[in-house]
């Protein structure tokens, strides 16, 4: 069995998909309708379950976040703050080294 030139194996006659008629056998071989909804329930419970985590996970992301942005925030206002004392230390006058210079009586 060639198939182009090569040799046809086992892994070329799987599919990643069912066909058609493989999904209607599959839908309704199960006679048992509370089996069905036993199913169905127990996937939107997963499936909520995977909402909320995620729900949850992006929440503390955003906590997170908020946190950082108020602690650089803050951060910036206390270099501010020593900047401008800084600052106002330069350019304060000094009255003891004018006295001792002589430069003031």
């Amino acid at each position: 069995m060639e198939s182009g030139g090569r040799a046809v194996t086992a892994a070329d006659n799987i599919r990643p998909f069912p066909t058609p008629q493989e999904v209607h056998f599959t839908r309704f071989s199960d006679d048992s309708s509370s089996s069905k909804d036993g199913k169905k329930s127990e996937s939107r419970s997963t499936s909520s379950h995977t909402g909320s985590t995620l729900f949850i996970i992006f929440l503390g992301l955003v906590v997170v976040a908020l946190f950082s942005f108020f602690l650089f925030k803050l951060w910036q206002k206390k270099k501010r703050e020593e900047q401008y004392a800084r600052l106002l230390k330069l350019f304060e006058e000094d009255d003891e080294l004018e006295l001792e210079l002589g430069l003031r009586d």
